[in-house]
């Protein structure tokens, strides 16, 4: 694969921070930080039980947020099985045990450890947690008690005997060499894990980076003996910080930056961990907004689209829902070649491109299904899922494919640590709630005629007052022979109007004026004798 250029562009308002991932000019990554929606991945908490639930193999945790956290049994084993926040494939290396020669060493039993570890919360316990996944929607923060502190070039793991080598280390020999470092480093009762920007890096700077991670675990053990749960022990970078200590690798070609604070502050910290890197940071001075001059904010909007057009003429449609998204592309205008298995085959191809491209940049996770145009050849099919599985080889989470179906439709899972770039960037529609649609005009009327018939059959009034919103009672109205004419004489009524601009287009209230007169009268009341 040839080398992308790769650049980190940050933006920083009054209000927010804004990190933007750029490759060849294309945004992949967006992240942003203000003080309503801080980076709460990898803080670690004191936390008590709330209560222990075996119905779901989980317990419910304490640690003073709004919603108590979520900690599977799974979660409670004695190794850590992933590095959840901005995670990297590692190649680990297990203490020797004795087992028969060539056999493969025994995996981790999940099952096993729930089973052991069911007994091992009581209620109002106290214990250590860190969050792995930050509360989405009504669901509190998943948690983990598999503690990791990552740090430039190592990940320390409290508890654990794992020493393990990132994979996108290439060379073999490499890999061994950093391996018998992080051996030497490692105490017994730590695991440690090495990055891939320690590739190169001499022991020393491995040692110093290390010994810092041990002295922040020494700080958390000694508060956590002093501190009464639920209280936050250690809170990790900011979503800046961790970007810049996560993702600034050689392979990016330039950080810029629009804060002169922001800035000398980078600089400052690569300065101690990585001064190779200090003369690719450089400080934005033009009078155009940065993200403006480089055209990120049209994507951020495109990003926020329901439908996404391709260059081709076809299209794709998004529909995030609670526990899944649903991806459909449609050829639309796309007819470049007469045989429709060609041009289903090339629009699916450019589709598969754009899809990957945008669950990084959307952040979605969870359960995604995505609905292609349909394809007859198996070889064309099998291309789509490469195609897919190249571009989101690109991201950072962890994800699975699953083959195409007959249905055309391919299904896979991504990593879900935070809420998506939709969830943040929005609020849910007060008017419609979230369903993004609302009743038709057919509807509302039919709903009005039964309501009409119901309290006129209850009260034997034939005198009624209605109260909708301004729009609504413009289609009732209009013309001589309208919609409300139509039910007063069906009815034998006199229905009158009452506007009300504060109600939704699709409420109305219908009472008798009787009702409506003894409300005005006490209201009069009410506010004379006050």
């Amino acid at each position: 694969m040839p080398n992308i250029r790769k650049e980190i562009m940050i933006s920083v308002s009054s209000t927010e921070t804004r990190i933007a991932i750029l490759e060849e000019g294309n945004l992949v990554e967006l992240f942003f930080e203000n003080l309503e929606n801080e980076r709460m991945v990898g803080d670690i908490y004191k936390g008590r039980v709330s209560n222990v639930v075996e119905a779901v193999h989980a317990a419910f945790i304490e640690i003073g947020l709004e919603q108590n956290g979520f900690l599977s049994f799974s979660d409670l084993g004695e190794r850590v099985m992933e590095y959840s926040a901005l995670a990297e494939t590692v190649e680990t290396e297990e203490p020797e045990q004795p087992s028969q020669p060539h056999r493969r060493p025994r995996r981790f039993d999940r099952h096993r450890s729930e089973r052991r570890n069911r007994t091992f919360l009581k209620p109002r316990q106290e214990i250590l947690v860190q969050i792995a996944k930050e509360p989405i929607g009504g669901k509190g923060a998943r948690l983990t008690a598999a503690i990791s502190l990552p740090g430039r070039f190592c990940v320390l793991v409290p508890n654990d005997v794992t020493v393990g080598v990132s994979k996108k280390i290439e060379s073999d020999h490499e890999r061994h060499r950093l391996r018998k470092i992080a051996k030497q480093l490692c105490p017994p009762g730590f695991g440690l894990i090495v990055r891939t920007v320690a590739s190169g890096k001499d022991s020393e700077i491995l040692k110093t980076d290390f010994d810092n991670l041990i002295k922040t675990w020494r700080k958390i053990e000694e508060r956590a003996k002093l501190e009464k749960a639920p209280k936050l022990m250690h809170k990790d970078m900011g979503i800046t910080s961790s970007v810049i200590r996560d993702l600034f690798s050689p392979d990016i070609s330039r950080v810029m930056v629009d804060s002169k604070k922001l800035h000398a502050e980078i600089r400052e910290y690569l300065a101690e961990v990585s001064p190779g890197l200090m003369p690719k940071v450089e400080l934005y001075r033009d009078h155009v907004p940065l993200f403006d001059h480089y055209k990120i904010e049209d994507q951020i909007e495109k990003c926020l689209s329901r439908k996404i057009w391709l260059k081709r003429g076809g299209s794709i449609v998004f529909d995030q829902a609670e526990a899944m998204t649903v991806i459909d592309v449609n050829s639309g205008r796309s007819v470049g070649h007469r045989d429709h298995e060609l041009n289903a085959y090339e629009t699916d191809l450019e589709a598969a491109r754009e899809i990957g491209r945008q669950l990084r940049l959307r952040d979605i996770g969870g359960i995604v299904t995505i609905d292609f145009i349909d394809l007859k050849s198996d070889k064309h099919r099998r291309q789509i899922i490469h195609e897919l599985y190249r571009e989101l080889k690109k991201d950072q989470a962890v994800f699975d494919i699953l083959p195409m179906n007959d249905f055309g439709l391919v299904s896979l899972t991504r990593e879900r640590v935070r809420p998506s770039v939709l969830i943040r960037y929005s609020e849910s529609c007060p008017r419609c709630e979230g369903l993004g649609r609302v009743p038709s005009k057919s509807m509302m009327l039919t709903k009005l005629e039964k309501r009409i018939h119901k309290v006129k059959a209850e009260s034997g009034e034939r005198r009624f007052v209605l109260k909708t919103h301004p729009d609504f009672a413009t289609f009732l109205s209009q013309g001589f022979n309208s919609r409300i004419r139509q039910y007063m004489l069906k009815y034998f009524v006199v229905i009158k109007i009452v506007t009300d601009e504060a109600m939704k287009e699709e409420d109305f209230e219908l009472v008798s004026a009787k009702e409506e007169k003894k409300k005005k009268k006490g209201f009069l009341g009410l506010t004379s004798g006050s």
